[in-house]
Order: structure tokens, then sequence, then C-alpha cells
């Protein structure tokens, strides 16, 4: 049984995402990973805004992959993993989109995110022991 800590949220795919060819354009796919995530530190009690003020650490994006393997339309009803994968020198997450009926994978990604010290753009070699305390092994899959 896999005991890596994940969230899944579900949301349904708005007009506003989709492109002239009525699939969802590449780029939005990145903001549903994001939801996902949120969800993921939510979970775990980790809010990356505050932990900013806290530790005067900021996580940007520092690599992504993504395979598309079936595209999303309008109003399609999806289902948004997210996986942690690693949490000591830096964050990694991996995600699926499925849809929600039938459990078809529609995309794979990667995304990987680094500490960096706001005050001189410094990268921290070790995320802070809270973060990594917060985001021990557990599973919440909902809404």
């Amino acid at each position: 049984m896999d005991q890596r800590r994940c969230a899944t949220v579900r949301f349904s795919i708005p007009f506003c995402d989709v492109d002239a060819l009525q699939v969802v354009w590449h780029g939005n796919y990145f903001k549903y990973f994001d939801a996902a995530r949120d969800r993921l530190f939510r979970d775990a009690g980790i809010d990356l805004y505050r932990t900013v003020e806290n530790t005067g650490l900021v996580f940007p994006i520092t690599r992504t992959q993504t395979k598309h393997i079936r595209p999303l339309h309008f109003r399609d009803e999806v289902d948004c993993k997210a996986v942690l994968v690693e949490a000591e020198c830096r964050l990694v997450l991996d995600f699926e989109l499925r849809l929600a009926d039938t459990g078809t994978l529609c995309a794979k990604a990667r995304i990987e995110q680094a500490a960096v010290r706001v005050a001189d753009g410094t990268l921290e070699l070790r995320l802070p022991e809270s973060i990594r305390r917060a985001l021990g092994c557990a599973c919440h899959d909902g809404e």
C-alpha cells in the first residue's frame, strides 16, 4: 500500500479554459495541478504564504514535466490527484488528471519546487523542519 501523502480535487472544466479547438489549453493544466497541490498542503496544515512570513522562504517551481494523454473538454468532470514524492531537499509532486466518471487517465505531471531565501535569493539545500514534519505520510481523497 502506498503511504505517500496525497490529495484529490474534483472540478468541472469551465468554458474559459478551452481553446478554439474546444479542448483545454495546455497552460491551464498547471492551474489544475496547483489546486490539488494546495489541497495537499492545506490538509497538512501548511500555508505557503504564511511560511514566507515565518521563515523568509519562497518555493518557486524549478522544473515541470507533463504528458498529455487524452484531451479535456468543456464540462468534463475531472479528478486531479497530487502525490508527494519528496519533501527533504525540495518539494516534488506527481499529478494525475482523470475523468471522474470513467477514471480515464488524461494527463500526468511531475513538478519540483525549491526553497529560496527571499532576502538574497539563495537556494536552501534542505526544507524547513516544520514543513518536512507536516508532510509526514497520510492520504486524503475527496472534494
